[in-house]
């Protein structure tokens, strides 16, 4: 299985992945409106930008890898979809639209989506987003094409720093074991790889290096799979049911009882 990984100590914000990624998807512009967020204008990711360099403000109080205690700085992140072990799109969604690739990745195929946004709302991340001019629903799409063609995506090819890698998973995962052991030597320590294993997610094929709270990366501490919760809904739902019923046939056989003792009383 093939995946990304991210090292976010690497990225100089330079976005040569969000232009990349556009040009050969084809994916329209964001809107081009200033946030006042430094340079980051396309804010998140959503149904125009499948790739997002997030700019994260940190007091530099960590003092080490060239940051000067005294000044602020800045940390880049180029966030994409992260293909997850256990998809909570794609077990939501109706219609067999999105599917799991032979690569491991997530597809959705746009010519089969119908727009319910199901997906959207069952997404850990937030990162599927509907169109507003059809209503369907978009997303990374892991370069689908270009890995048939057995060439890498275009966002990681692109990355002039290598903070982009792709490959395959167990290959790339000694990579960032390799490579927090250096952060770490060299002062570092609060460097960590960001792969949520152990939630219901169960892993993702787009895991990531980062320093800090990853959750300032848009990355949730305990990211859950929605329909992790269906057991217990229909549990409740057949507990109320059987309720329901239960209620019904004590309604029955007390009105029965009361017929009986009617017509007792009549004859």
């Amino acid at each position: 299985m093939t995946g990304f990984f991210t090292d976010s100590t690497l990225c100089i914000g330079c976005k040569a992945c969000e232009v990349a990624c556009k040009e050969w998807n084809d994916v329209p512009e964001d809107g081009l409106k200033f946030s006042g967020n430094s340079y980051d204008n396309t804010i998140a990711l959503g149904h125009s930008t499948w790739r997002h360099v997030k700019f994260v403000e940190h007091e530099a109080t960590i003092g080490a890898g060239g940051n000067a205690p005294r000044l602020m700085t800045w940390q880049f992140s180029s966030d994409v979809c992260k293909h997850c072990e256990n998809a909570g799109c794609l077990e939501s969604c109706p219609t067999g639209s999105i599917v799991r690739t032979e690569f491991g990745g997530v597809y959705v195929q746009p010519d089969i989506c119908n727009g319910c946004g199901y997906c959207v709302v069952n997404c850990p991340f937030g990162v599927i987003d509907r169109r507003p001019t059809d209503g369907r629903a978009f997303k990374c799409t892991f370069c689908y094409d270009r890995q048939r063609a057995g060439e890498q995506p275009a966002c990681a090819k692109a990355c002039p720093t290598q903070s982009i890698l792709f490959g395959d998973l167990e290959e790339l995962q000694l990579v960032a074991d390799a490579r927090i052991a250096k952060l770490h030597a060299n002062g570092m320590t609060d460097a960590k790889i960001y792969n949520p294993t152990d939630s219901s997610v169960g892993g993702v094929h787009a895991f990531f290096l980062v320093r800090g709270d990853a959750r300032e990366y848009n990355l949730p501490a305990n990211p859950v799979v929605p329909t992790v919760y269906l057991r217990d809904a229909w549990g409740a739902a057949a507990a109320g049911a059987a309720a329901i019923a239960a209620g019904a046939l004590v309604v029955f056989a007390l009105g029965g009882k009361k017929r009986m003792k009617n017509a007792e009383r009549r004859t």
